[in-house]
């Protein structure tokens, strides 16, 4: 092999080593960032601020993206309150805030001055009931939420200072912030074990629900 051709072929290998290493680093950068997103979108549905009906250790976790002024969020809690009375002692709910309705924000403002004052379900749930009469799309009656808010127990007065902590500024920066992270458009938005509900209904997400509590109590 005369030295031209030495030097011709010793080139070539420089090239593919190089090529290869760049690959190697490239793929590497790419399955990084494929989990820092997967990282970021499970931290997305989970944190330490939201509230959860149901053992804080149950082994098997329901997401909700939920907005007080939606309709089937509304028509869902029934459902999701059912299912965690059929599995107790397996299944927690956490509650995360999409206020995508006008108004809404004002809303979970009220909600988290409940939870203040041990009274984030019997507000919660009176709102619920009451729905209709304040959650007008376009023109919310935000007067009458607090009015049902005060008939549950609530110290509106000391709610009202309460909305503008700075703690509860940050639970609405952050649940708007994680909502688009995990990339939901509407409410409610189901997520089970991390596991989003991909076919919407009622029997869909019990179905979800069984087999996650299925598989967990399989593993024990």
């Amino acid at each position: 092999m005369t030295r031209r051709h030495q030097i011709v072929l010793l080139t070539a290998v420089i090239a593919i080593a190089a090529f290869a290493a760049g690959w190697f680093l490239y793929d590497r950068q790419v399955r990084e960032n494929q989990l820092n997103a997967a990282a970021a979108a499970s931290a997305a549905l989970v944190r330490a601020h939201a509230p959860i009906m149901g053992p804080s250790n149950a082994p098997v976790t329901i997401v909700e993206f939920f907005d007080p002024s939606c309709e089937t969020c509304r028509a869902f809690y029934p459902v999701v309150k059912q299912i965690l009375g059929m599995f107790p002692n397996d299944v927690r709910l956490v509650i995360r805030y999409a206020p995508l309705h006008e108004g809404s924000d004002e809303v979970v403002r009220m909600l988290e001055a409940a939870r203040l004052q041990n009274l984030f379900v019997p507000v919660l749930e009176g709102l619920l009931q009451t729905q209709p009469s304040w959650a007008v799309h376009g023109a919310p009656r935000l007067d009458i939420a607090w009015a049902v808010a005060a008939d549950q127990g609530l110290d509106v007065e000391r709610a009202r200072r309460d909305i503008a902590r700075p703690e509860i500024d940050a639970v609405l920066r952050q649940d708007v912030a994680d909502l688009r992270t995990a990339n939901v458009r509407g409410t409610p938005t189901f997520f089970v074990n991390e596991k989003p509900l991909l076919s919407f209904g009622a029997q869909q997400l019990y179905d979800l629900v069984r087999s996650e509590v299925e598989r967990v109590r399989s593993t024990r």
